[in-house]
């Protein structure tokens, strides 16, 4: 049985795909033959767009061709053999901030390319600055260089700052913004100045660009063991421990599920419209304890522990969007609730119901 062949519980992944498949129908035969230049493909979120289109591919025979970026091709040819040996995608070596523009034409940049590491915004807050910054004006100088007809840039709900507590759901239109002096902020303000290079390259040289700002995620493929906490408590509560909550809990942040985040961003890069820019997230806010909580309520484990520590991140508030854009413009909207992701993350994790 292969990975993505993985059935406990009564969900499949397979189940995802075909979901995916159904509500972007509209939209995959308007990728058929177009060439697509994508960085940060190897991560969660570039991952999930790739097993979405390669599975469009099989069923539909698209004959799209995607040259995916990647600091280590062969690691991830050996972690993921069936996306990195699909006809027409091919692996391309190669740092964001520097890499070598492949030769011949693309219709579509998808850039997804930022090191996300909380542990590197503490400790090389200008490498993470820098990545973000050079790494998206690398991408749209070839956007505009190759003419290309769409420009995805996947930014983040970071660029909003601190959500005061009594706004719940942060809107697009909202003008706050990260503490430029601190440090801390280089991620949330490195995805800023990269919204603004996508936005001179829009006025200047006539760039098509939409650009998806990302908040909190939760599914398959999702790594257990980095900085996010839902993943922690997953992990925690699968191998029967407690479930540890570092602070005192009150951050409060909502999980978008990862296949409604691949039909979003498809959606979005055919979709939405030029110069627009989305919140991709849930509505569904909840605060640190509470999912912690309700991981241990679903999962299991030896129980919950809130330690009340300083919070170490540049955001312990509210983490929220409105969505109210995106579901009003595409009609999009979130189809697995919290606990449903939740369920499925731990199936594809071992668990077995």
């Amino acid at each position: 049985m292969t990975a993505l062949a993985r059935s406990r519980g009564g969900w499949r992944f397979a189940d995802d795909l075909d979901a995916m498949f159904a509500a972007l129908a509209p939209i995959w035969p308007r990728l058929a033959g177009k060439r697509i230049f994508m960085t940060g493909g190897t991560g969660f979120i570039g991952r999930w767009m790739l097993e979405a289109l390669r599975d469009a591919d099989l069923r539909l025979g698209l004959g799209v061709e995607v040259v995916l970026l990647s600091r280590d091709p062969a690691g991830f040819a050996a972690r993921v053999p069936h996306i990195a040996g699909h006809p027409g995608f091919r692996l391309m070596a190669g740092d964001v901030c520097d890499f070598a523009v492949p030769d011949g034409g693309f219709t579509h940049i998808v850039h997804a390319a930022t090191d996300a590491s909380a542990a590197l915004n503490r400790r090389d807050p200008r490498r993470m600055f820098d990545t973000i910054v050079e790494g998206t004006r690398r991408a749209l100088d070839m956007a505009r260089d190759r003419a290309v007809e769409r420009f995805l840039m996947l930014s983040s709900g970071a660029v909003y700052g601190a959500q005061p507590w009594d706004m719940t759901h942060v809107e697009e239109g909202w003008r706050g913004g990260p503490d430029c002096l601190d440090p801390m902020s280089a991620y949330g303000e490195g995805k800023r100045a990269a919204e603004m290079l996508c936005a001179i390259h829009a006025r200047q040289f006539g760039l098509d660009m939409v650009n998806a700002r990302i908040f909190a995620l939760l599914g398959p493929l999702l790594s257990l063991d980095i900085h996010f906490a839902a993943g922690n408590f997953i992990r925690d509560a699968l191998r029967g421990e407690t479930v540890v909550v570092e602070g005192a809990g009150t951050a409060v942040r909502s999980y978008l599920y990862a296949a409604d985040l691949a039909i979003w961003l498809w959606t979005l890069l055919i979709r939405g419209e030029s110069g627009a820019t989305y919140n991709v997230g849930s509505e569904e806010a909840v605060s640190i304890a509470e999912l912690a909580h309700r991981v241990h309520r679903i999962l299991g484990g030896a129980g919950v522990d809130i330690l009340g520590q300083p919070d170490p991140g540049w955001n312990p508030g509210r983490y929220v969007p409105s969505t109210a854009r995106i579901a009003r413009d595409l009609g999009l909207r979130a189809t697995v609730d919290l606990d449903e992701a939740i369920r499925r993350t731990a199936i594809w994790n071992g668990w077995q119901q």
